[in-house]
């Protein structure tokens, strides 16, 4: 496989500086892509760098994923208007091990193969190292004048930042050709990596190897990722979407990909998949007869959702969707645990009831107008029971005056009601 070409048909390259192609073809590289370690986990922003590492290592090459445990401590300025918050060591080895996780999941860093991924954290090398070292042994070498024309400085300076650039970022960009200058010196790295907001970072350090010791190194950079409509990819109401559960559930993370748009959905299936293009040209095909049947979101968000979490919690989310919006049974329902539960209901009509109420059983008709108002009245409940409109936790209800009692309760504290074949209410029993 040539991993520029594979790049290039999934739409991931966005620049690529000459010689690059003519390298990868010509031996086994050692290429590295930064990460950001300011959180516990990766969320989808990261994943396009993430399937860069991953492809680069099935086209028989060495993949570094560099934890910027140094550089996190600063900020980079690229493509930002404020500057980060920084961390201290402990948490930065917290999140370097969860990171580590994660990425797990995507690349060998087991097998003992020549082109085993490995692990770097640029804090390993940075730590003792002084003030005055630096400034001799890399600040030397690439000027004020050179620093000054990159895209990200002189955004910051041209007032695009309420407080202009920090000394600290100013610096950013050395740190990070340091980063290229140690690997290629100590693990042969010849190629860096990332979103192109880093060509500037990405060609310093070229640079700086240049001057240093001579040595030619290569760059190449995948799109920012955004939406058709333009906007941010990966930001949702509540924020972004993350690969641990603990911050967005399997069942949240899976129906954000089913319902990306069919221009989005051909162009994220390339991306965040490891899917040959025959087999996606073939989805494309089918989305194109059929775009009601919507093939390309249901593929994408399998692979996708299998690849971050695992096989059973994408059928767990299946499972969970079809209560929503198919004809799932009481036993389904019945096994979704309580923060899917919500996740699912997220929206719905939700009602609090005293546990006091079902103590000693209640009629239906009273606890659903008089307790909760999920009817008008009870006329119109007896109208719809009859008629077989009502369903209680996804079984119908036989008679409006069917006695509830806390025997029914989903995870012992919710009702489901069901009107009608799309209105939901939750009532919560506390």
């Amino acid at each position: 496989m040539n991993f520029v070409e594979e790049l290039r048909w999934r739409g991931m390259l966005h620049d690529i500086m000459p010689g690059t192609e003519e390298l990868l073809a010509k031996e086994q590289v050692t290429a590295y892509l930064g990460i950001d370690p300011t959180a516990d986990s990766l969320h989808i922003g990261h994943l396009c760098g993430v399937m860069m590492l991953r492809h680069l290592q099935r086209c028989g090459h060495k993949p570094l994923a560099l934890i910027g445990g140094a550089t996190g401590m600063i900020g980079d300025p690229s493509g930002k208007s404020l500057e980060r918050n920084l961390l201290d060591e402990k948490t930065l080895i917290h999140n370097q091990e969860a990171i580590k996780k994660q990425l797990d999941k995507f690349l060998d860093f087991e097998s003992g193969a020549s082109n085993c991924a490995e692990l770097v954290n640029n804090y390993d090398w940075m730590k003792n190292f002084t003030f005055l070292d630096f400034v001799r042994d890399v600040g030397k070498h690439i000027t004020v004048n050179y620093m000054m024309a990159k895209e990200s400085v002189k955004k910051r300076l041209n007032g695009e930042a309420r407080d202009g650039l920090s000394f600290t970022e100013f610096t950013y960009q050395l740190l990070q050709a340091y980063d290229y200058l140690h690997l290629n010196t100590t693990s042969g790295c010849k190629l860096q990596m990332g979103g192109s907001d880093q060509w500037g970072n990405i060609t310093t350090g070229s640079e700086l190897i240049r001057r240093t010791n001579g040595n030619e190194v290569f760059g190449l950079v995948c799109p920012l990722i955004t939406k058709a409509d333009g906007g941010k990819f990966g930001k949702t109401e509540s924020g972004n979407v993350w690969l641990d559960s603990r911050y967005t559930s399997p069942y949240k993370f899976y129906q954000f990909w089913l319902n990306v748009s069919d221009a989005d959905a051909a162009r994220y299936i390339k991306i965040f998949t490891s899917l040959p293009k025959e087999e996606i040209d073939a989805l494309v095909a089918e989305q194109e007869a059929a775009p009601h049947l919507r093939p390309l979101q249901k593929r994408l968000a399998q692979e996708v959702t299998i690849m971050v979490h695992s096989e059973e919690d994408y059928y767990a989310a299946v499972d969970a969707s079809n209560i929503l919006f198919g004809n799932a049974t009481s036993e389904a329902l019945k096994k979704l645990d309580e923060d899917t539960l919500l996740a699912v209901f997220e929206g719905v009509p939700q009602f609090e009831v005293s546990r006091d109420v079902l103590t000693d059983g209640v009629k239906a008709v009273d606890l659903f107008v008089d307790n909760a108002a999920v009817f008008a009245s009870k006329g119109e409940m007896r109208k719809l029971v009859q008629g077989g409109g009502v369903s209680l936790n996804k079984e119908k209800l036989e008679a409006f005056d069917q006695v509830i009692t806390v025997a029914d309760l989903l995870d012992e504290k919710y009702l489901l009601v069901q009107r009608g074949k799309k209105n939901y209410y939750l009532l919560i029993v506390k």
